[in-house]
């Protein structure tokens, strides 16, 4: 049984990344949609598609890399987990990176990127940092 399904998805981003995979399938769930959308939008990756599988669906992930072959993500790292959760006020919403990475915040507006919640003025679930 898998007890945490969104670091399951990080490390395999990351395992694939480290493999030189052009692309990794993950079961899907409605935040991962939402993460993998963060991704595309922030341009970690080159896309996404959703495809049904005989039992729910999986996300098909096309990774992206620089022209030498390095991955274009360089880390990601869980941070709320299902033992320690973290929450932030809108105003204490952190910076990855000095600002040149991402956090990606689950709040009552949805899922969006720090710097979105910041503008918004809102706070909520700290899921995961990606530089």
């Amino acid at each position: 049984m898998l007890t945490d399904p969104i670091s399951d998805y990080l490390t395999r981003v990351r395992n694939a990344l480290r493999a030189d995979h052009p692309e990794v399938e993950i079961p899907a769930s409605r935040l991962k949609k939402e993460m993998t959308r963060i991704l595309v939008e922030q341009g970690y990756v080159d896309g996404f598609d959703v495809e049904p599988t005989r039992v729910g669906e999986t996300i098909r992930i096309r990774l992206k890399y620089t022209e030498d072959r390095d991955p274009v993500i360089h880390g990601m790292r869980r941070v709320s987990r299902p033992g320690r959760r973290r929450y932030v006020s809108g105003s204490e919403v952190p910076r990855v990176q000095g600002g040149m990475g991402t956090a990606i915040i689950s709040t009552s507006a949805g899922v969006m990127t720090g710097h979105e919640a910041r503008e918004k003025g809102v706070g909520g679930e700290v899921v995961a940092y990606v530089w």
